[in-house]
């Protein structure tokens, strides 16, 4: 075991693995496939994960991502981050969850568990939180 912080990464990095491990060797129809009623699909997972581990581990800590996230351009859908596009392929998405891994990383890395942090979209009265408190 390691420290505190290692520890916690460790658990973060295991379910990080364990979803890219689930989408190995799956065609891109499989990938893309509606399985739920709202129609998301796998790649659509990996998306979502993406743009929350994105706000949690970035704008959360002062730390944004910089990069523009689904959902947040003009005249996108509030749940443009749920699906796959025509125009993304299944490495842009992957891709996108790597950079967004090795941002979040870099805050893990940067700040320690007490660090302060504000998640934006709750609500003001109960949106204080700790490094140590997204991670767990």
């Amino acid at each position: 075991m390691g420290s505190p912080a290692e520890d916690l990464r460790s658990y973060l990095d295991a379910a990080r693995d364990a979803v890219l491990w689930k989408l190995d060797d799956l065609s891109d129809y499989d990938l893309r496939r509606p399985m739920t009623p709202t129609g998301t699909n796998l790649l659509g997972v990996l998306k979502h994960l993406a743009y929350v581990e994105a706000g949690y581990l970035g704008d959360t800590f002062g730390r944004p991502f910089g990069e523009p996230m689904p959902g947040e351009e003009p005249g996108d859908s509030v749940h443009a981050d749920m699906f796959a596009t025509a125009e993304e392929s299944a490495d842009d998405i992957r891709a996108l969850a790597a950079r967004v891994r090795a941002h979040a990383d870099a805050t893990i890395a940067a700040l320690p568990l007490d660090a302060p942090g504000a998640v934006p979209w709750w609500p003001e009265d109960r949106n204080a939180v700790t490094l140590h408190e997204v991670l767990t």
